[in-house]
């Protein structure tokens, strides 16, 4: 068993995540819709709360007022039990009047908050990673070999390893070496056999590389050490671990399941569709390990007349004789006759307008909110509250690979179309 009285999981709610624009233009990354009904947040949080860690700070900074609001509403635990989910903002105070300058800076600047819990441990995290992992597990490691900092590995791809940081172990686990993002000659050093770690020949010849997840745990005492160190230290990748190796205990916790880190909008896109497959790579369908949310009490969705394939369809949606193929349709997704859907994350609506609201649009000639009649979408993603007027074809005609039309509001990145939040594109639109 893992001790929880003295464990804090801290989450980092990510920066200006430019990479995902225009997904984040209104939001934080953590707080971008995911799977029809669910957000990113909310994997690492069910992740905790499923490994019985229940005192949870996540830090935010940047388009955080969704983020705040989703948790605020979802996560509340009994006024008898000891655990929260607190939202930790970028303040300005006496000791610090900059924002989070990275990582580790996040932490050192919340420190004081952390301080007043008692804890001798610290349970790191990202709010923008696909995964289901059980953190007893990573936290017995991390006793067992009385290390002060473990870092969660995954074994990855040459193709993807100059993406994270990378490390090589010795016999026992212990980190001996740590290079963030290397490139060319300084990647090929970093390669090990990963049969080590229980994989195949053939698995370990496709992935030769230990990247980091971003996931750690301290012993708080050292990170406070580390912290006070030196403030100049702003990251975990670059400065943090890198200095832990060299005179502490650092260790490896192999993790070997399915691990995603949503960065771009191609792996939003892909993270996503995948989940639609008869054996999805991420699987919501666990009773022993759900990822939670927040329960809006909404009816069953109704289907009129529809072709529905190898899709999910949130709750509270109303689908008319349309054909939808390979999607995702989210909460209260509103799509009219003989609309086409293909290949396509439709995040549905915050709320459902009236029949007061309706009218006023069909009298003024705007779209309602929704899919229109007749439409045809493929590889896009269509974001909350959008209105997708009658006629249009989003399809990517020119197979365009990145282009900017706010004015016409929509993006196109890696060759998929997005229309942004609120954003309307009008009758017989064709992109």
């Amino acid at each position: 068993m893992v001790a929880k009285r003295n464990l804090l999981a801290v989450i980092l709610g990510g920066g200006a995540g430019s990479r995902l624009f225009p997904l984040t233009q209104r939001r934080s990354k953590p707080a971008v819709p995911l799977g029809g009904k669910y957000r990113l947040i909310d994997v690492p949080i069910s992740n905790c709360i499923n490994s019985e860690v229940t005192k949870i700070f996540v830090l935010t900074q940047y388009n955080s007022a969704s983020l705040n609001r989703h948790i605020s509403r979802t996560y509340r635990f009994s006024q008898f039990a000891d655990g929260f989910v607190e939202i930790l903002a970028a303040e300005q105070t006496p000791e610090s009047r900059q924002w989070f300058q990275g990582t580790a800076d996040a932490v050192r600047q919340v420190l004081p908050h952390i301080s007043d819990l008692d804890i001798d441990r610290l349970l790191i995290l990202s709010g923008d990673h696909l995964y289901r992992m059980d953190y007893r597990e990573f936290l017995r490691r991390h006793d067992e070999t009385n290390a002060d900092v473990t870092v969660s590995v995954i074994p990855c791809t040459p193709e993807d390893a100059p993406e994270f940081g990378l490390l090589k172990t010795d016999d026992t686990g212990r980190i001996i070496e740590f290079r963030e993002k290397p490139k060319g000659q300084a990647l090929e050093e970093m390669r090990v056999d990963t049969t080590k770690f229980g994989l195949t020949s053939s698995a370990a010849e496709q992935r030769p590389f230990l990247a980091s997840m971003g996931i750690y745990v301290f012993k708080y005492e050292r990170l406070q050490s580390f912290l006070a160190e030196n403030e100049e230290w702003h990251d975990f990748g670059r400065e943090i671990i890198p200095a832990a190796i060299q005179c502490c205990n650092a260790q490896a916790h192999l993790f070997n399941g399915y691990w995603e880190d949503i960065g771009t909008v191609s792996a939003f896109y892909r993270a996503n569709l995948d989940m639609t497959m008869p054996l999805p790579k991420f699987n919501f369908f666990d009773a022993d390990a759900p990822i939670y949310t927040r329960a809006r009490y909404l009816p069953p969705s109704k289907l009129q007349d529809c072709e529905v394939r190898d899709s999910i369809i949130g709750e509270g949606c109303i689908v008319t004789n349309a054909k939808i193929q390979h999607s995702i349709i989210g909460l209260r997704s509103r799509i009219q006759h003989d609309a086409r859907i293909e290949g396509t994350i439709v995040m549905g609506a915050d709320f459902y307008q009236t029949i007061d609201e309706m009218r006023s649009d069909f009298e003024t000639g705007t779209p309602r909110i929704g899919i229109g009649k007749d439409t045809f979408i493929r590889r896009a993603i269509i974001d909350k509250n959008a209105r997708i007027g009658a006629n249009v074809r989003l399809i990517n005609e020119q197979n365009i690979e990145n282009f900017d039309s706010p004015d016409q509001n929509y993006y196109i990145r890696d060759h998929i179309v997005i229309v942004p939040k609120n954003a309307t594109i009008k009758d017989g639109t064709v992109v």
